[in-house]
Protein backbone atom coordinates (compact mmCIF):
# COMPACT_ATOMS: atom_id res chain seq x y z
CA UNK A 1 0.00 0.00 0.00
CA UNK A 2 1.51 3.44 -1.03
CA UNK A 3 2.30 5.93 1.50
CA UNK A 4 -0.38 9.23 1.07
CA UNK A 5 0.08 12.29 2.47
CA UNK A 6 -3.20 11.79 4.40
CA UNK A 7 -0.44 9.45 6.21
CA UNK A 8 1.82 11.84 6.96
CA UNK A 9 1.68 13.82 10.34
CA UNK A 10 2.83 16.98 9.84
CA UNK A 11 2.72 18.55 13.34
CA UNK A 12 5.02 15.15 14.48
CA UNK A 13 7.03 14.90 11.37
CA UNK A 14 6.21 11.11 10.96
CA UNK A 15 5.34 9.17 7.94
CA UNK A 16 2.95 6.56 9.16
CA UNK A 17 3.09 2.90 7.29
CA UNK A 18 -0.32 1.11 7.28
CA UNK A 19 -0.18 -2.31 7.67
CA UNK A 20 3.89 -2.86 6.90
CA UNK A 21 4.62 -6.14 5.68
CA UNK A 22 5.02 -8.22 8.36
CA UNK A 23 5.33 -12.24 7.92
CA UNK A 24 3.26 -12.98 11.26
CA UNK A 25 -0.11 -10.91 10.61
CA UNK A 26 -1.25 -9.26 7.55
CA UNK A 27 -3.22 -6.39 9.42
CA UNK A 28 -2.41 -3.47 12.56
CA UNK A 29 1.39 -3.35 11.84
CA UNK A 30 1.16 0.30 11.52
CA UNK A 31 4.50 1.62 11.67
CA UNK A 32 5.57 5.00 13.02
CA UNK A 33 8.69 6.71 10.80
CA UNK A 34 10.39 9.45 11.83
CA UNK A 35 11.07 12.24 9.06
CA UNK A 36 15.13 12.68 10.46
CA UNK A 37 18.26 14.87 8.94
CA UNK A 38 21.14 12.62 10.07
CA UNK A 39 22.20 11.17 7.19
CA UNK A 40 23.34 14.37 4.64
CA UNK A 41 19.78 13.70 3.54
CA UNK A 42 16.77 15.71 5.31
CA UNK A 43 14.01 13.46 4.96
CA UNK A 44 11.71 15.98 6.32
CA UNK A 45 12.66 18.85 3.58
CA UNK A 46 11.63 15.66 0.83
CA UNK A 47 8.92 14.66 2.31
CA UNK A 48 7.51 18.77 2.22
CA UNK A 49 9.11 18.77 -1.48
CA UNK A 50 7.16 15.98 -2.16
CA UNK A 51 4.05 17.65 -0.79
CA UNK A 52 4.37 20.51 -3.15
CA UNK A 53 4.98 18.55 -6.01
CA UNK A 54 2.10 16.33 -5.91
CA UNK A 55 0.02 19.65 -4.22
CA UNK A 56 -1.32 18.00 -1.19
CA UNK A 57 -2.86 15.20 -3.42
CA UNK A 58 -1.96 11.42 -3.59
CA UNK A 59 0.65 9.31 -2.86
CA UNK A 60 3.65 10.55 -1.15
CA UNK A 61 5.98 9.21 -3.68
CA UNK A 62 3.48 9.02 -7.06
CA UNK A 63 5.36 6.37 -8.32
CA UNK A 64 4.84 2.40 -8.43
CA UNK A 65 7.38 0.50 -6.87
CA UNK A 66 8.03 -1.77 -10.10
CA UNK A 67 8.85 1.51 -12.20
CA UNK A 68 11.09 2.77 -9.07
CA UNK A 69 13.00 -0.57 -9.67
CA UNK A 70 13.57 -0.80 -13.28
CA UNK A 71 14.28 2.40 -13.43
CA UNK A 72 17.59 1.93 -11.11
CA UNK A 73 18.29 -1.20 -12.50
CA UNK A 74 18.50 0.75 -15.81
CA UNK A 75 20.30 3.36 -14.70
CA UNK A 76 23.07 1.01 -13.11
CA UNK A 77 23.20 -0.67 -16.38
CA UNK A 78 23.57 2.32 -17.89
CA UNK A 79 26.29 3.80 -16.17
CA UNK A 80 27.79 -0.11 -15.48
CA UNK A 81 27.76 -0.21 -12.51
CA UNK A 82 27.49 -4.10 -11.48
CA UNK A 83 26.23 -6.11 -8.14
CA UNK A 84 23.96 -3.24 -6.93
CA UNK A 85 20.70 -3.36 -6.23
CA UNK A 86 17.87 -0.99 -5.31
CA UNK A 87 17.26 -2.68 -1.51
CA UNK A 88 21.45 -2.12 -1.02
CA UNK A 89 20.26 1.68 -0.69
CA UNK A 90 18.34 0.23 2.73
CA UNK A 91 21.60 -1.74 4.11
CA UNK A 92 23.44 1.77 3.06
CA UNK A 93 21.05 4.14 4.95
CA UNK A 94 20.77 1.60 7.62
CA UNK A 95 25.02 2.09 7.98
CA UNK A 96 24.40 5.72 8.12
CA UNK A 97 22.01 5.86 10.97
CA UNK A 98 24.31 3.61 12.66
CA UNK A 99 27.13 5.89 11.77
CA UNK A 100 25.16 9.23 13.16
CA UNK A 101 25.50 7.70 16.44
CA UNK A 102 22.31 6.17 16.67
CA UNK A 103 21.63 3.08 19.11
CA UNK A 104 20.17 -0.45 17.61
CA UNK A 105 17.06 0.47 19.19
CA UNK A 106 16.19 4.00 17.17
CA UNK A 107 17.66 2.44 13.89
CA UNK A 108 15.16 0.02 14.71
CA UNK A 109 12.14 2.46 14.97
CA UNK A 110 13.05 4.09 11.47
CA UNK A 111 13.89 1.17 9.58
CA UNK A 112 10.92 -1.25 10.81
CA UNK A 113 13.28 -3.97 12.09
CA UNK A 114 11.58 -6.13 14.75
CA UNK A 115 14.75 -8.23 15.33
CA UNK A 116 17.66 -6.60 15.97
CA UNK A 117 19.59 -9.93 14.69
CA UNK A 118 18.38 -9.29 11.46
CA UNK A 119 19.24 -5.50 11.82
CA UNK A 120 22.90 -6.56 12.60
CA UNK A 121 23.53 -8.41 9.15
CA UNK A 122 22.69 -4.86 7.52
CA UNK A 123 25.55 -2.83 9.64
CA UNK A 124 29.24 -2.64 8.12
CA UNK A 125 30.08 0.04 10.82
CA UNK A 126 33.81 1.45 10.53
CA UNK A 127 35.50 1.14 14.41
CA UNK A 128 37.15 4.48 13.85
CA UNK A 129 33.93 6.37 12.93
CA UNK A 130 33.06 6.05 16.66
CA UNK A 131 35.48 8.68 17.63
CA UNK A 132 33.31 11.10 15.45
CA UNK A 133 31.11 10.47 18.88
CA UNK A 134 33.34 11.56 21.59
CA UNK A 135 32.85 15.15 22.82
CA UNK A 136 36.55 15.75 23.58
CA UNK A 137 39.42 15.82 21.31
CA UNK A 138 42.09 13.26 21.82
CA UNK A 139 45.87 13.95 21.58
CA UNK A 140 48.02 12.63 18.48
CA UNK A 141 50.79 10.65 19.47
CA UNK A 142 53.33 13.09 18.98
CA UNK A 143 51.19 15.74 21.43
CA UNK A 144 50.64 13.10 23.65
CA UNK A 145 54.59 12.27 23.63
CA UNK A 146 55.56 16.27 23.26
CA UNK A 147 53.52 16.96 26.37
CA UNK A 148 54.86 14.18 28.38
CA UNK A 149 58.34 15.37 28.19
CA UNK A 150 58.22 19.02 29.17
CA UNK A 151 58.34 20.44 32.28
CA UNK A 152 56.28 22.40 34.13
CA UNK A 153 58.07 25.70 32.48
CA UNK A 154 57.33 24.03 29.03
CA UNK A 155 61.45 22.87 28.41
CA UNK A 156 61.51 19.59 26.80
CA UNK A 157 63.01 17.40 29.26
CA UNK A 158 64.16 14.41 26.48
CA UNK A 159 64.27 13.74 23.07
CA UNK A 160 61.50 10.82 22.14
CA UNK A 161 61.91 9.33 19.33
CA UNK A 162 58.61 7.77 17.99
Amino acid sequence: MPARLARVDMQKRLLIIRDRKDPRAKDGNDQKVPLLNLTGYDAWEIMLQQRIITRGLGRVFPYNHRSVSAAFTRACDELKIEDLHFHDLRHEGTSRLFEAGLSIEKVALVTGHKDWRTLRRYTKLKPEELHKLQTEPQPSLEEFIQALTKNEHGKALAEVRI
